[in-house]
């Protein structure tokens, strides 16, 4: 992500808000995101019960969930929240690039066929912060090029509530 792309979405593009209205497209989206991880190698970043509708709930109540529209039309669904976030308080095989205030994104999900969403979120989020951090599981490879082509660093390991391992990444946006 260069300075000069920081804010710039693709044309006709447009993020807005999610309501609780528009929980079903969220979790429809995450239903579609699910199918395409696994076709891609990745079956066990997300199980069938997870994200769950009560955590994507809780993202819009917090005022954290967006959608990526295209044209109008709902293309793709992520969280964008404020920092700290529990599970990055240990991170082992490396450090995070800074310990200053940070936003994370999590949930990203998107319809089949459409390009350039992890750009544009990027572009969106890293206009609102300084420092953006995200986490993606090891068999996730389509996300963890696409956070290398826009300029996140890899820092190490974290781990979920629940103990599994996530690669951590972080992108500084300020200075």
């Amino acid at each position: 992500m260069t300075k000069e792309n920081i804010g710039k979405l693709s044309s006709g593009r447009t993020v807005r808000q999610a309501s609780l209205a528009d929980l079903p497209i969220v979790m429809e989206l995450i239903r579609q995101g699910r199918e395409k991880m696994i076709a891609a190698g990745n079956p066990n970043q997300w199980s069938a019960a997870r994200p769950s509708q009560a955590q994507v709930s809780h993202d819009i109540a917090l005022g954290g969930s967006y959608l990526l529209c295209e044209d109008g039309h709902v293309i793709a669904t992520f969280a964008f929240l404020p920092g700290p976030d529990p599970t990055y308080a240990r991170i082992d095989g490396g450090g995070w690039l800074n310990g200053e205030p940070y936003h994370v994104i999590h949930r990203v999900a998107s319809v089949e066929g459409v390009h350039g969403v992890m750009a544009d979120i990027i572009a969106y989020c890293a206009a609102r912060t300084g420092s953006v951090r995200i986490d993606t599981h090891a068999d996730n490879r389509p996300m963890q090029a696409a956070l290398a082509r826009l300029g996140f660093a890899y820092c190490g390991i974290i781990y979920l509530e629940n103990g599994e391992s996530r690669l951590a990444y972080q992108l500084i946006t300020a200075g």
